[in-house]
């Protein structure tokens, strides 16, 4: 069981894995907490964004749109890897998922299939919304996908998990597609490699 980090710690952590970092506003309490807990947090997911451009992505990754407000997200990482923190505590990114996922990124172990969404996301996962169209052909970058990885494992290391911590939103929900456009086992490997 992991209390959330605090502001301060995950703006450490992010820096000291040698992540560019612009402060959003008034991220440190933008949050949803009155809609429910945050905590105990047990892992990151990987979203895309199915937007453009950086400025209009961490706007509505921050403030939301109809239907669904912010954040939407803790931190987006824009296509040049920076990573811009829009939230701090509850966040609308992961939605209801499969608690048999939840328990086994708890355990650290291989995934099941998700086949239904009946336990509460938001709660337990911090979020990253990477700037990416998600249709199968927009690039992901070298210097973004470096930046998924680090912030990943900058989260793991502050916590002492291990890769089999992050996931994508795909794996959480059914029907979900993100990120489309690499896979997470690589990108877990990734991760596994700057936790050594």
């Amino acid at each position: 069981m992991a209390v959330p980090l605090s502001a301060r710690r995950v703006l450490s952590a992010l820096r000291g894995e040698g992540l560019s970092v612009v402060e959003v506003g008034d991220w440190t309490t933008h949050n949803r907490n009155h809609k429910g807990p945050w905590g105990p947090v047990h892992g990151v997911m990987i979203h895309h964004t199915v937007t453009r451009g950086t400025a209009h992505t961490v706007r509505v990754c921050r403030d939301g749109y109809a239907g669904l407000p912010g954040p939407l997200c803790h931190g987006v990482i824009a296509k040049d890897g920076t990573v811009h923190l829009v939230g701090h505590g509850r966040a609308n990114h992961a939605g209801l998922g499969d608690d048999e996922v939840l328990r086994a990124v708890i355990a650290e172990r291989r995934l099941p299939v998700d086949d239904e969404a009946t336990t509460d996301g938001n709660r337990h996962f911090y979020g990253f919304e990477c700037e990416n169209l998600g249709d199968g052909e927009d690039p992901w970058p070298k210097v973004q996908l470096d930046a998924i990885a680090k912030a990943s494992a900058a989260l793991c290391r502050a916590h002492g998990w291990t890769h089999r911590s992050v996931i994508g939103h795909r794996e959480w929900q059914p029907g979900k597609v993100d990120p489309r456009g690499f896979g997470m086992a690589s990108m877990r490997e990734r991760i596994a490699d700057l936790l050594r």
